[in-house]
């Protein structure tokens, strides 16, 4: 008898100006998949580094978009050929064989679905925040965790909504919901703090909630960056 072959996976990476994590990722990724990674494509939003010539040297696929982050995911869809799509930020490293747990779901019958997520700190108001991320709801749902989607899917609900400069993954995901079953596999993704370091945890994680409050009583995109820019754009 002959085995059916395993599900590909390409991995779909938006980035600016990320040349000093982009080359830790992509050389993480080689050693710590199962083989059913298809391509990584990094979609490039208009970097001023050399974002794009390290992608190269790690034989990543580089295509070019217009900048924003929902932009750039919905072009390295469309040009991606897996069976299933991995959304993943430059500053995130998936778990060891993340790539078969994610086929497993798949052929478990879930169509999309997330890692659990931690910080790279030991602040332990981050890690409760971070603990929150096993709770199947769309209030807990980030782009940091990295989302899985079939490509099918993906499609039938339209993408992410470009209109969306900030809050692109939570919108997406809220329509996931909305229509199939929503996976939270019970690895860790472990994403950076840089922000919170940056700007304070307590401001970062207030401004946040703020965003999910105003998006829950119904603001819009617009309403949504203006107050992102107004609190945490630097």
């Amino acid at each position: 008898m002959v085995s059916k072959p395993s599900t590909s996976i390409s991995i779909i990476i938006p980035v600016l100006n990320e040349a000093l994590l982009l080359g830790q990722l992509l050389n993480y990724l080689k050693k710590n998949s199962a083989g059913n990674i298809k391509e990584i494509i990094i979609v490039d939003g208009g970097s001023t580094d050399n974002t794009k010539q390290i992608a190269r040297k790690c034989s990543a696929i580089v295509l070019a978009s217009e900048r924003g982050r929902a932009k750039q995911m919905n072009v390295g869809a469309k040009y991606a050929q897996g069976e299933l799509l991995y959304f993943l930020h430059a500053d995130t490293l998936p778990p060891k064989d993340f790539d078969q747990t994610i086929v497993g779901a798949h052929e478990a019958g879930f169509e999309t679905g997330c890692f659990r997520m931690k910080f790279d700190t030991k602040n332990p108001v981050l890690k409760s925040f971070a603990w929150l991320s096993r709770i199947n709801h769309t209030l807990c749902r980030g782009g940091d965790q990295s989302l899985f989607v079939t490509k099918d899917l993906f499609g039938h609900a339209g993408g992410f909504n470009e209109d969306y400069l900030i809050y692109e993954d939570s919108e997406f995901i809220r329509r996931l919901y909305d229509t199939t079953k929503f996976k939270i596999l019970p690895q860790w993704v472990t994403t950076s703090a840089r922000k919170y370091r940056q700007i304070g945890w307590l401001r970062v994680q207030f401004h946040f909630a703020m965003i999910h409050f105003k998006n829950y009583l119904g603001a819009g995109p617009k309403e949504l960056y203006q107050y992102y820019q107004r609190y945490l754009l630097q």
